[in-house]
C-alpha cells in the first residue's frame, strides 16, 4: 500500500540511522538517510511523497527547529521525533505543535515501523484527496471553458487548449482579433480558470479613458491630491492587485499614457497622486486588440516598448468565417438564451435559415450572431440582405460557402445520431461510404 511512498530519516548517529534504517527495508519501504536538518530540507517540498523521521537533537538546527520549518511548509506532512529520556517534555510539547508521534530511545524495531506505517497512510491519504482536488479543479476549468468557449471546430478546440494552459502560468497575455470576436470573454476565462480567481477581475476600455482622468483613474489619488479629491482612492491597477487587470483596446491608448503604464507593468509598482510612497502590485495583465500592434509601433501610433512588453503570450481569435461550422451551436446557444430572457418560443432553426447563416461572412463576428438569434428571437427578422447587414471584407467563394454548409450540416447529424454513421446516413439520405469520405474529407 505505501510502497511508492518514502521515509527521510534525519539523525546525526550513524549507528542509530542504519538501525532504523534497517528495519523499515526489512518491511520493504524505501528509505533516505540525512544527518543533518539542512540536509533535509534540501531534500524535501510541499508535496513530498513519504514521511519525516529525526531526531530532536541534532547539530545547528534542531529536530524541533525542523519540524516547525516542515510545518510552514506542508502542514499536513507527517512527522515523527526521536528523543533521548530527557527529552520527553519537549517531545509532547512537539505534538502540540503537530509532529504525528514521538519514539523515546532505546525503542524496539517494531514500534519505529509501526508508528511510520501510521504515518504513510496518513500521507497516503493526504496526497489522494490533493490529487482528486487537483484533478477536480481541472475538470471545472476544463467545464467552464467549454461552456464558454463554445464551438466544436478545431480553432475553437485549439482556442480551448491554450486558454488552460495559460491560465495556469502568470504570463501576460496579448489577444487579437477583430470585433466581436470574444476577446473579454476569452480574457474572463484565462482570469476564472486560475489560481487568481479569487481576486478582481478589473476591465478597462482604453478608448474610453480621457487623459485628464488617466493618473487617477489607474494610479489612484490621496486626499487633497487636486480639487474635488476630499478622500484617497484606489485606483484601477492596485484594485487588480492579486487579481487581474484587462486592458481592452490597447491601440487606442494616447502615447503619452503608454509611457505612464509602461512604468507601472516593467516595476509592479506605483504612485497614487499626491503620494511619493511606492505600492507593489501584482496582478496579471491581459490586453486586447484589434489591430496589428506591430504595424502600429512601426508607424510611430504605439510604443514597440510597451507592446513587447504585453506580448509574453499572445491569443489570435479566429473570426466566425474561419469557423462557419460552430454557426449552428452558437445560434442554439443565444436563440435559447433569448427566449429565456423574453417569454419567447425559440425559433426553428429550418433549412433556409441555416443555409442564410451559413453562407453570410459575419462582419461582425459571434456579436453580430448573438444578434441575429435575438432579433429572429422576436420575430423582427428583416431585411433583404443577410439579417439586414451588409457583407464586409473577402467573400467566400460559392466552392467554399458550399463545403462549410456541408460539413455543418453533417456535424449537426452526426451529434442528433449520436456519432451513428448508419443513422447519420439514413438522415440525410446519402450512402454511408459517401458519408464516410466526407467525414474524413471534414476532419469530424
Amino acid at each position: 500500500m505505501n510502497s511508492s511512498l518514502q521515509v527521510l530519516i534525519v539523525e546525526d548517529d550513524a549507528d542509530v540511522a542504519m538501525a532504523c534504517e534497517q528495519a523499515l527495508q526489512l518491511e520493504g519501504l524505501e528509505c533516505l538517510c540525512m544527518g543533518s536538518a539542512e540536509l533535509a530540507l534540501k531534500q524535501l517540498s510541499p508535496d513530498f511523497k513519504g514521511v519525516v523521521v529525526s531526531d530532536i537533537r541534532l547539530p545547528r538546527m534542531s529536530g524541533l527547529e525542523l519540524l516547525h520549518a516542515l510545518r510552514a511548509m506542508d502542514a499536513e506532512l507527517p512527522v515523527i521525533l526521536i528523543t533521548g529520556h530527557g527529552d520527553i517534555s519537549m517531545a509532547v510539547q512537539a505534538m502540540k505543535d503537530g509532529a504525528q508521534d514521538f519514539l523515546e530511545k532505546p525503542f524496539a524495531p517494531e514500534l519505529l515501523v509501526n508508528a511510520v506505517h501510521r504515518a504513510l497512510e496518513r500521507r497516503r491519504l493526504v496526497l489522494e484527496v490533493r490529487s482528486l482536488r487537483q484533478q477536480l479543479q481541472s475538470r471545472d476549468s476544463r467545464d467552464l471553458l467549454q461552456g464558454q468557449l463554445l464551438g466544436r471546430s478545431p480553432l475553437v478546440q485549439q482556442l480551448r487548449q491554450t486558454v488552460q494552459s495559460l491560465a495556469a502560468s502568470a504570463a501576460d497575455v496579448l489577444i487579437m482579433g477583430e470585433t466581436g470576436t470574444g476577446k473579454e470573454l476569452v480574457a474572463r476565462c484565462l482570469h476564472e480558470t486560475s489560481n487568481r480567481r479569487s481576486g478582481h477581475f478589473v476591465a478597462i476600455n482604453c478608448g474610453g479613458l480621457p487623459e485628464t482622468l488617466f493618473d487617477s483613474e489607474m494610479f489612484g489619488s490621496e486626499a487633497g491630491a487636486f480639487t474635488g479629491a476630499g478622500k484617497k482612492r484606489i485606483g484601477k491597477i492596485e484594485h487588480a492587485s492579486g487579481g487581474t487587470l484587462f486592458l481592452d483596446e490597447i491601440e487606442s491608448m494616447p502615447i503619452a499614457m503608454q509611457i505612464k503604464l509602461l512604468r507601472v507593468l516593467q516595476e509592479r509598482v506605483l504612485e497614487r497622486l499626491g503620494s511619493n510612497t511606492l505600492i507593489p502590485v501584482d496582478c496579471r495583465v491581459i490586453a486586447a486588440t484589434k489591430l496589428d500592434l506591430l504595424e502600429l509601433s512601426r508607424q510611430g501610433q504605439f510604443r514597440a516598448d510597451l507592446y513587447y512588453r504585453l506580448n509574453v503570450a499572445t491569443l489570435n481569435l479566429p473570426p466566425l468565417r474561419e469557423r462557419r461550422e460552430d454557426v449552428p451551436l452558437l445560434f442554439e446557444h443565444f436563440a435559447l438564451q433569448a427566449a429565456a430572457r423574453h417569454q419567447r418560443p425559440v425559433p426553428e432553426l429550418t433549412s433556409e435559415r441555416l443555409n442564410r447563416l451559413m453562407a453570410h461572412d459575419w462582419p461582425g463576428n459571434v456579436r453580430e450572431l448573438r444578434n441575429v438569434a435575438e432579433r429572429m428571437t422576436l420575430g423582427i427578422e428583416t431585411g433583404s440582405a443577410p439579417f439586414g447587414s451588409p457583407a464586409t471584407g473577402n467573400p467566400q467563394s460559392l466552392a467554399a460557402t458550399v463545403e462549410s454548409i456541408e460539413r455543418a450540416l453533417i456535424a449537426e447529424a452526426l451529434r442528433a445520431n449520436e456519432g451513428s454513421l448508419t443513422r447519420t446516413a439514413q438522415a440525410l439520405n446519402t450512402p454511408k461510404t459517401t458519408l464516410h469520405d466526407k467525414i474524413r474529407k471534414y476532419g469530424l
